[in-house]
């Protein structure tokens, strides 16, 4: 009599949304954690609007997430999750390893910060650790991120920024805020101010640089 191939995962395997926009970076990524023999990728989403309806409905134990997401940021993503779906852990995967990023995850509730560019036995190990209530940051990000301070923009300045992307008007920011067009410009340059920077451009610009926006 022939035999069926045994499944080795263990009864209760480590449930693992995946939140990135790249389909190919996204297929090796749930490729790579499905050989772990504890792990088990249960949702697969690629903009940042999907990811606490695919948890809402799959459960995971972890939430790995890009930032840069269409629609919604992962940033933005994990604090929904923190609301939302709480016994989900949240781990940061980012090709972007900005100081300012790690302050707004960690605010927003992540238990870890890591960058692409390392090893998936390094990442799979990272996993298991906030799923063990542990918090992992990339060591050379969590200097920079000492060395940098916070973010000098309010939260209603990083919205005006944001919003000012494409080239909208001051009128296009205000309808989008629901904002008069002169708290608008106020935002505004007190952004350019504190950024250092000449217009709304270069302040958006320098702004997501560090990781601010």
């Amino acid at each position: 009599m022939t035999g069926t191939p045994q499944d080795h995962r263990p009864a209760t395997s480590v449930r693992v949304l995946l939140a990135e926009d790249q389909g190919m970076m996204r297929g090796a990524l749930a490729l790579l954690l499905g050989m772990e023999p504890d792990f088990e990728v249960v949702a697969q989403v690629g903009s940042g609007d999907e990811i606490v309806p695919a948890a809402l409905a799959s459960r995971p134990d972890v939430a790995l997430l890009d930032i840069e997401l269409p629609v919604r940021s992962g940033l933005d993503a994990a604090a929904d999750l923190r609301e939302q779906v709480p016994d989900c852990r949240v781990l940061i995967l980012t090709t972007f390893g900005r100081p300012g990023y790690l302050r707004r995850a960690m605010e927003a509730g992540a238990s870890g910060f890591l960058v692409k560019d390392g090893p998936v036995e390094e990442l799979a190990g990272a996993i298991r650790k906030v799923l063990a209530g542990e918090t992992v940051v990339d060591p050379a990000l969590a200097a920079a991120a000492l060395g940098a301070g916070p973010s000098p923009l309010t939260g209603r300045e990083r919205d005006a920024l944001n919003a000012a992307s494409g080239g909208a008007t001051v009128a296009d920011i205000a309808r989008k805020l629901h904002l008069s067009e002169s708290t608008v410009r106020n935002y505004l340059s007190s952004a350019i101010g504190k950024t250092g920077t000449r217009n709304r451009t270069e302040a958006a610009r320098a702004a997501r640089r560090q990781g601010w926006l």
